[in-house]
């Protein structure tokens, strides 16, 4: 199975028998061959507890199983889409950021307080964001949507990276966050709008960025 990008805003899933797509519920735009779309109640590959994690985290965006012999076109509200390919890394993730996965990987959820203490809490209170987020684990592909495309920002221990926590999208590898003040800097680059936070990456990976400040 495999999702390729089709143009900017749509992508393509090939299903074949014995295995499992996951997607968000309402973005299949349309299919060829033998393909059945089921509501999911297991909570995806992480099963029940996964599940119940992710409602009380609000992490609870309605899923369905794709499964069959056949290619599945995917979209939704004309959002630009961004294939990312794992290796066996973890991709850290909102849950209205999926837009499709591939059933081979292990979902989760991740309290974000874990990661930079207090100030994960922070970030979930100033960006709207939750405080949990979703996990995708293993080898396998998933399909993130976001407001003006996706830019791919690689992450080393020499160079951290500071972004717009309205314009985060996701994040994979050896990374943590946290989030600082960033009082003067919006109205330096011209851009001020209240916000007086970014956040930054630092370690070894690489940060997905919309080229928005708009949420879904």
């Amino acid at each position: 199975m495999a999702l390729r990008e089709v143009n900017s805003k749509m992508v393509e899933a090939t299903v074949m028998p014995g295995q499992r797509l996951f997607s968000q519920r309402g973005a299949m735009l349309a299919y060829k061959g033998e393909v059945s779309f089921t509501p999911n109640i297991q909570g995806g590959q992480g099963g029940l507890m996964s599940m119940l994690g992710r409602r009380v985290a609000g992490e609870a965006t309605p899923l369905m199983t794709v499964e069959g012999s056949g290619t599945v076109f995917f979209g939704h509200g004309g959002h630009h889409v961004h294939v990312i390919t794992l290796t066996g890394d973890t991709l850290y993730v909102e849950a209205d950021r999926l837009l499709a996965f591939e059933g081979t990987l292990q979902q989760g959820t991740m309290f974000m307080g874990s990661q930079g203490g207090v100030m994960g809490m922070v970030r979930g209170q100033v960006t709207g964001q939750g405080l949990f987020t979703t996990t995708l684990k293993g080898h396998g592909a998933v399909a993130v949507m976001a407001h003006g495309g996706v830019f791919e920002i690689p992450v080393t221990p020499q160079r951290p990276v500071h972004v717009d926590p309205q314009a985060y999208v996701a994040h994979h590898g050896d990374v943590r966050n946290k989030l600082s003040s960033a009082l003067g800097w919006r109205e330096m680059v011209g851009r001020g709008s209240g916000e007086a936070f970014q956040l930054e990456l630092s370690g070894n990976g690489m940060v997905y960025v919309q080229a928005s400040e708009e949420k879904l």
